[in-house]
Parts: structure tokens; sequence; C-alpha cells
């Protein structure tokens, strides 16, 4: 096997989709000669043409309004969003438009664009640039948001996002580009809609996606370490299509649940997981779900980030909150899972 990082994966991506579809189109502000800010394109103009993966200028609302366009025509854009906040101006064209095309043609007319949005915070960046802005996209029907947390999920999960044939909204955890995995490409991975538990745990569920995967990955061991506390992660993987079952599932065998999110907490995507976790798992929880998040603020500046971005010690704090003096209601499980949870 070979390190891979997250970025690499994605390039790889791009490149096998490239090389599999000639109707794969790869557009964006310095995505062509750059390979783009992050290097995520590098090298695909080189050896794919100006025809295939090119520069546009600095206009976000026409690169979405183009992309429905060459999709009509038959083609297959992929379209960067340089950072998370620069897409807001496109924001008209993806959910007037490419949002609800399928269904504003009756299911005659489908639109399989890829947005890849590098968003989140960790990078010592500023407002415009650290926005985490998967609540707009999660909230707009006719559209799947998507989020790796894994060089391995990266890859498999972009190749998937091109071959889908309606809009999928990726969001690249900017903090993550950098994270590395011993990979063996191409790799296929679990399909959307699919969780993956990323720890084994028995007495509390640690929900998230994207960035705070590796934080929830480590407030796990620390918790084992010091507090004795058995932490199950689940990695959401995708927004949209939501896995219910392996959520739920975590849920009534743990009995405790927390939800972490980067971004702002009022009306985001955690209180969404944290609605969806009561309603199915009220008869299975020790104690009210709780959430950890980004503040309800703008981006602040980087000598600030580490305040505003949830860590090890709130989440600590947080499942420190749940109630450990009660037990969790198991009677609905079965006989081996309630003996497992007993243990």
């Amino acid at each position: 096997m070979t390190q891979t990082t997250f970025a690499q994966a994605l390039n790889r991506a791009l490149r096998d989709e490239l090389t599999a579809d000639e109707d794969v189109l790869v557009f964006g502000e310095d995505v062509g000669q750059l390979g783009g800010v992050f290097r995520i394109t590098d090298g695909l103009t080189r050896d794919f043409g100006e025809d295939r993966c090119f520069d546009t200028p600095l206009a976000e609302a026409g690169i979405a309004g183009f992309a429905v366009g060459l999709a009509l025509q038959g083609f297959r854009p992929v379209i960067e969003m340089q950072f998370d906040a620069f897409a807001y101006p496109a924001f008209e064209q993806i959910a007037s438009h490419i949002a609800k095309y399928r269904n504003r043609t009756r299911g005659k007319v489908n639109l399989p664009i890829v947005i890849r949005i590098p968003y989140g915070g960790g990078i010592g960046g500023v407002e415009h640039h650290c926005d985490s802005s998967e609540g707009y996209y999660a909230h707009t029907p006719g559209l799947q948001v998507v989020t790796p947390a894994t060089p391995g999920d990266a890859y498999s999960m972009l190749r998937e996002a091109i071959r889908n044939p309606d809009p999928v909204v990726f969001m690249e955890p900017k903090a993550l580009y950098w994270s590395k995995e011993d990979l063996d490409l191409p790799v296929e991975r679990e399909p959307f809609g699919q969780a993956a538990v990323r720890r084994e745990g028995s007495d509390v569920t640690l929900v998230t996606y994207g960035p705070q995967v590796a934080t929830a990955l480590k407030a796990a061991e620390v918790a084992a370490a010091e507090e004795d506390w058995d932490v199950e992660v689940v990695d959401l993987r995708t927004i949209v299509p939501f896995d219910d079952e392996t959520v739920a599932a975590s849920v009534r065998k743990t009995g405790r649940a927390v939800v972490l999110s980067e971004a702002q907490g009022f009306a985001g995507v955690a209180g969404e997981v944290a609605a969806r976790i009561s309603e199915r798992c009220f008869h299975s929880l020790a104690a009210p779900v709780l959430r950890v998040s980004g503040l309800d603020i703008p981006y602040p500046p980087p000598m600030l980030e580490h305040s505003y971005l949830p860590g090890v010690d709130r989440i600590l704090d947080t499942i420190a909150r749940l109630q450990w003096d009660d037990e969790p209601d198991t009677h609905h499980l079965p006989a081996s899972d309630r003996e497992q949870v007993s243990a």
C-alpha cells in the first residue's frame, strides 16, 4: 500500500473519471494551469488538455450556470468553488435551477453536476475562507450533500458523485487535505446513504461528519483513557441522503448521543440529526441528545479559531453532562444486545 493524502485521492479520482468518460469536464477558478488553490486538479490540464480541465472567470454564478448548460448538452461537469463562502453568489443557480431541474421537467431531464466546495476551518484562514456551509445545501431539496472524512472515502465518493445522474454537492474538509491513509487505489467504499462506524463503543455515540470525525476519534481515545467511557463514533459520510438506520442502531445500543458539527449550532445540520435521533430512539435514551458545534458567530480570525472549533475538551465536557447515574432503557433490544450493553 501507498500513503495517500486526501488531496491526492481527490486528484486521482478526477483523473480516473476523466479517463473513463470523455463527457466529464472539470472547471473553475484557477483549476487549470495552477491546479487549484489546494492543487486538487494539479496536472489535469497538462494531461487531458484545456478542453477537459480549464479556468473560468471569477464569477461563481457564471460557473454554475455554465455547468447547467453543459449538463443539458450531455456533459458531466465537475465545478470547483474555490472556497466555501465564494459559492454564495452561485446559490441562486444551485437552488433555483440545478436542484430543481428534474422536478421541473417531471423527471425527464436530470443534471449530472458535481459542485466541489472546500469548506470548514482549521487552516488559519479568515471569514469567507472557513465557512461550514453544508446546511444551506442540505436544506435544498434536489441536492445530494456528501462530505468524506478519509482519503479512501474521498476517492470513492468523488467517483460515485461524478457518475451520479443527479447533482451532488461535494463538501471537502480543507483541514483534511493533508491527512494520509495507506491505500491501493482504486478503492470502492460504501455507497451514498450509508454511514460508517469508525469506532465501536458501548457507552455513548458521537455522530459527526467531515472535519469533525478525526476530532471525535481523538476525543474517544481520551475518554477511554481518562474517564473509562467506551465511545462509539459514527461518520455520516453523506448528509443527504441520511442513514437513519445506522445512527439509530448505534444510539439504541449505547443509550446516549452527542452530535458534533463544526458549523454554527443554531438551525444547523446537527440540530436536524439530534431531532431525528430523538424521534427514533426516544425510548432508548438515558439522557437528552446533546450537541457540540461551532459558535453562532461569523468565523473568527486565525488567533481565535481554536476557541470556535469544537475540540476534545468541549466534547468530553458534553459527554460528562449525559446523566451517567441513569441506566439506558434496553428492554426493547434482543437479549444478546441487552447483555452486550450491560457488560
